[in-house]
């Protein structure tokens, strides 16, 4: 049986963008695979469910960096790597589309 697809939303789409923006000039945040789930969000790309495994995995795993001290969460003028790397999995719209998609499969 193969996989079922999912649909990025914009708003996730948006975050990932973003993320990129960031990373690009900032020169911090998110790994290999943070930028092509990042490009992967971006173009809307159906996601697999492995890649919604994936990102609910990625968002338990480093909601701790949420607390980190070095420079900012949720800013554009100083942001944190891990705040970077959040948006390229898709952000707080990401985290909260993996959860309920994950309960789903």
């Amino acid at each position: 049986m193969a996989d079922r697809m999912f649909k990025p939303n914009q708003r996730m789409a948006s975050a990932a963008r973003r993320g990129l923006r960031l990373r690009e000039k900032f020169g911090r945040g998110g790994t290999d695979v943070g930028v092509r789930r990042a490009k992967q969000l971006a173009e809307g790309a159906d996601l697999s469910e492995d890649d919604v495994k994936s990102m609910h995995s990625y968002f338990a795993r480093h909601a701790v960096d949420k607390d980190g001290g070095t420079h900012k969460w949720n800013a554009n003028d100083d942001p944190s790597a891990g705040f970077i790397a959040w948006l390229l999995w898709g952000g707080d719209a990401g985290e909260k589309w993996a959860k309920a998609k994950a309960k789903t499969l």
